[in-house]
């Protein structure tokens, strides 16, 4: 099947139309078991005339192993969860933990905090279980949780946003930002249930400055598009992560892409940000000057906290001048650590590369059977050269005698525009190729990150024991910067299969933290990494964290569940 129309399919089968509320009667679809739990929430609308609607509480939407549904309303939890309580609510976090259906507690939406936010929003809110559960299942994950959002609202401004968190605040109800919904670590699972805020209707470029390299835009704008409309100025923002990811959930989750061996990550392409806080209060973080020292940098707290500490409304980035040529080269080599060694070999040389990706053959196997290719199926780099016409050849044929000198072949090297677009095409639309050759599958995508020197020597031996496993597994890394992705496909009704994932997961992980490694190189945390953080972070350093969580959201309402381990205390 052409890639275009299976990535067309599995688009659509995932994604509902918006469906705002135009009267509180909801009819929504619903189990036995969620029947049994409906009750009647009476909805005070402008003109004081009461309406009541049904409210069903939610099913579980994936049982482990089964189908089966079940449901258990839980007390709250306290900021510092026991382990018995823990265990009792059968949360997320433990060291090396193989659930990963996350459960979480349950309260009904109070009618006043519905009333609130129809007030707030309009029409702009929807209560529709379809829309719901599409907000409240990941597109490109394997995590679940056991409820979904009870509302989703769209707000379109700042303010609106700061109206709906204190309002959920003041009902302690929790929320979950969502973005592009491009993350695949349970980032915007809503296992409490709660508000879910869609910020995809902010989305304007607020204000250009192309003398100072810099732009302010709201958070539902996606990378792709402010960088079609930085195009004509000769400008562009060069983080590239996955395609339809937001700059918001990129500030959310510290992310990076293949493009941060040249200009480093989220933390390093962000002047300041505006966020707002549990309480309702609008934080800007900082002047739009290239460097401060005033003050607490809370430009990087807020970068990387996965909605746990604020919901972000507005950034300003830095931007790059577009170069002014390009040469994208490709070689092949046979074994995926002469691949590493070369990478490594030509980031100590001195170049000034913008891009090295490593693709296994199992990787390439997939992109060929999804984009009709004929590449040769072994382990392959892929470089990217930037500067003057002359600049970029003198640094092709650098690394080609790097290449030769390590059992490289097939150096082939691409100039023209359109070649080099289809290329990295190709190397961004990796996941779905893969996802492509089972669709029926999961994937499991680790995302380890060790010191440069090494890489070569855990891509080795992550390989072998991939090799060895029975599922069907693929590499694909940013090899200039130590950062590698495995994704690992797995029959989801299959427990032996995902427990298999699981291991080979913990595999890369440990070795990568016996390494001075971590867990995550641009993913982030969310549900799927978070019992990794003790033995990477140390207790000290996530008492910390949770310090700074409770100071800033006492009632714990802010995406709760992520980043931070339930069992620690302070």
């Amino acid at each position: 099947m052409a890639f275009s129309n299976w990535f067309s399919r599995m688009r659509s089968s995932y994604y509902k139309p918006n469906k705002f509320i135009q009267n509180p009667f909801i009819h929504s679809k619903h189990t036995p078991q969620s029947r049994s739990l409906e009750s009647t929430i009476i909805i005070n609308s402008n003109n004081s005339n009461k309406q009541s609607w049904r409210s069903f509480l939610l099913p579980i939407v994936l049982a482990v192993s089964g189908g089966s549904f079940a449901f258990q309303l839980q007390k709250n939890p306290s900021l510092c969860d026991a382990p018995k309580h823990q265990e009792r609510v059968g949360r997320i976090g433990g060291k090396d933990s193989t659930k990963y259906v996350v459960k979480g507690t349950y309260k009904p939406v109070p009618p006043e905090l519905i009333s609130e936010l129809k007030a707030i929003c309009q029409d702009n809110m929807t209560l529709d279980y379809d829309e719901r559960y599409f907000h409240g299942k990941p597109q490109y994950s394997f995590h679940k949780a056991v409820n979904i959002p009870d509302i989703v609202v769209f707000p379109r401004s700042e303010d609106e946003v700061s109206k709906i968190v204190r309002s959920c605040n003041k009902h302690k109800v929790p929320i979950v930002p969502y973005g592009g919904a491009t993350s695949i670590e349970g980032h915007t699972l809503s296992p409490n249930g709660g508000v879910c805020i869609d910020m995809t209707l902010m989305k304007n470029v607020k204000a250009l400055h192309v003398e100072d390299m810099d732009v302010v835009v709201e958070p539902g704008i996606g990378w792709m598009e402010l960088n079609e409309y930085l195009a004509p100025y000769g400008l562009f923002f060069p983080l590239d992560p996955g395609p339809g990811a937001t700059i918001g959930g990129m500030c959310a989750t510290r992310c990076s892409g293949s493009l941060a061996v040249r200009y480093g990550t989220m933390r390093d392409n962000v002047i300041n940000l505006k966020a707002v806080l549990a309480d309702g209060e609008v934080v800007k973080t900082g002047s739009r000057a290239r460097k401060s020292a005033a003050g607490y940098d809370l430009t990087r707290l807020m970068i990387g906290s996965e909605g746990t500490l604020g919901v972000i409304t507005e950034v300003t980035l830095r931007l790059q001048k577009i170069p002014q040529h390009s040469i994208v080269a490709m070689c092949n080599f046979p074994t995926i650590k002469d691949a590493a060694d070369v990478a490594i070999a030509a980031m100590l040389s001195g170049i000034q590369v913008s891009r090295v990706e490593l693709l296994d053959e199992v990787q390439v196997k997939a992109v060929n059977l999804a984009n009709g290719k004929n590449l040769p199926e072994v382990p392959t780099l892929m470089f990217e050269f930037i500067g003057t016409e002359a600049y970029t050849r003198e640094q092709t044929l650098i690394v080609q005698k790097i290449v030769s000198e390590h059992s490289g072949s097939d150096f082939v090297f691409a100039e023209d525009a359109e070649t080099k677009k289809e290329l990295w095409k190709i190397r961004k639309e990796a996941l779905y190729a893969c996802l492509a050759m089972a669709p029926n599958f999961e994937a499991m995508t680790t995302d380890v990150c060790v010191p440069l020197s090494q890489l070569a020597g855990l891509i080795s031996k992550s390989k072998e024991e991939l090799d060895a496993s029975s599922l069907l597994c693929m590499v694909i890394a940013h090899a200039g910067d130590g950062n590698f992705h495995t994704v690992i496909l797995f029959d989801p009704a299959e427990e032996e299969q995902r427990k298999e994932a699981e291991r080979l997961n913990n595999f890369m992980v440990h070795a990568a933290l016996s390494m001075e490694g971590t867990c995550t190189g641009e993913h982030g945390v969310g549900t799927g990494k978070v019992k990794y953080l003790e033995k990477e972070l140390g207790v000290e350093n996530l008492r910390t964290m949770k310090k700074i969580k409770a100071a800033l959201d006492p009632n714990n309402i802010m995406n709760p569940g992520k980043l931070i381990p339930p069992h620690i205390c302070f």
